[in-house]
């Protein structure tokens, strides 16, 4: 049960979150209190209820295909441990519930948290995150870009929100609790995460709060709102405010490949990367040296319109292959991003062996520009790469 005098803050937190943010409250929900220990129980059950140790494994092939992580990587047990130390409180939506997790008392650090997540009861209340923004698991692997963008537009409204509380409602308490908190704060789980991922947690809280607050400056909370009428559809309108709601992804397809690759090959995941993972595999990378400085990464990437990949895995388990397909906004942002997937491939693979191609470790890569289009394809060998890439072409 929570205690009186946390309840009665619980509330007045609430009153404070109805009234800065504008949204009216407008349904049921629950409030828990919950240890540690429990968090690290309720994490392995209910978040990964429908999560499996095979889809970790399949998850661990994709990334490691664009050299994000090593292939071995155990994803299930990260996420357990990086989801049981990292989360100071949540929402769940499908049970209506709000989540706080309990250090030694209900301070700074736990009130700022419940601002934040109330601000995500009042979200679901007035937009229905399933229903009507379709932000829900089946939705989300079919399209993981678009699903990126409403992630970054709630977490970065929360965010938005949960600072204007603090600016309007924190006690001179609450400052001192939350600078101490984050003084001390430690996360050795989230400090040996691969570079990509520690970007990525992070991307719907500071990216999708720069493209919130760019709205709020704007407009105030109704443009805001505004956006959960007309939502973010890529995580390029996310890193480009001012490409939003306009600029929409091109539609790309590719065809089916497993002909090609012959009996025994299966199909391990087709998406779109757009132009936040396209900043990441060139950024980011599992191994230092192919890293890509910031800036040209980031100037690489955008100038993004669409893409579709797909990722393949052999018959016998031990290789993949991929195509990734990009159509770019025009010829010349297509050509800086062949420039610098040459200066990543060569650090990733070592020197070319042909014309944008490298040859390591059992992988064949090839790369091909043509007009507003690139095209990244790798297989275990040369004949299968070459024809992957001819069957890709417009």
């Amino acid at each position: 049960d929570i205690p009186s005098e946390v309840f009665s803050q619980m509330l007045d937190i609430e009153e404070q979150v109805i009234a800065l943010r504008g949204l009216p409250p407008n349904g049921e929900f629950d409030r828990a209190l919950i240890t540690p220990a429990e968090l690290g129980e309720r994490v392995s059950n209910d978040f990964f209820e429908d999560y499996t140790p095979e889809d970790a494994r399949q998850d661990a092939l994709v990334l490691a295909a664009f050299g994000l992580i090593e292939p071995d990587f155990d994803f299930f047990t990260f996420y357990v441990d990086l989801l049981s130390e990292g989360i100071a409180g949540f929402y769940d939506n499908e049970t209506k519930e709000m989540v706080v997790v309990q250090g030694e008392s209900f301070a700074g650090p736990e009130r700022i948290t419940y601002a934040h997540e109330y601000t995500h009861a009042l979200q679901d209340q007035n937009y229905d995150f399933k229903n009507g923004l379709q932000f829900d698991d089946e939705p989300c692997e079919e399209d993981s870009e678009r699903c990126a963008a409403i992630q970054a537009l709630i977490e970065g409204d929360a965010t938005v929100t949960e600072l204007e509380w603090f600016l309007a409602h924190s006690t001179s308490q609450d400052q001192r609790d939350i600078q101490e908190f984050y003084g001390s704060y430690e996360s050795p789980v989230f400090d040996t995460a691969p570079p990509f991922m520690q970007d990525d947690f992070i991307f719907p809280y500071n990216q999708g709060y720069e493209f919130v607050n760019s709205l709020f400056e704007a407009g105030g909370f109704p443009a805001v709102d505004a956006a959960y009428n007309n939502l973010p559809v890529s995580t390029e309108q996310i890193l480009h405010p001012e490409l939003y709601p306009n600029d929409t992804p091109i539609l790309v397809t590719l065809p089916d490949l497993l002909p090609i690759l012959g009996e025994g090959w299966t199909l391990l995941d087709e998406n779109v990367m757009g132009e936040w993972y396209t900043y990441l595999i060139l950024a980011r990378g599992i191994d230092p040296d192919t890293q890509l400085d910031d800036d040209n990464a980031a100037d690489a990437a955008a100038g993004w319109g669409g893409d579709a990949y797909a990722v393949y895995l052999s018959p016998a388990g031990d290789a993949t292959a991929l195509v990734m397909k990009t159509v770019w906004d025009t010829s010349a942002d297509a050509g800086e991003f062949a420039q610098a997937f040459e200066e990543y491939a060569s650090a990733r693979f070592g020197s070319p062996t042909g014309n944008l191609m490298w040859n390591s470790s059992g992988t064949v890569t090839l790369f091909s520009l043509d007009g507003d289009q690139t095209l990244w394809v790798a297989a275990p060998d040369l004949a299968t790469a070459q024809a992957l890439l001819a069957a890709s072409q417009p």
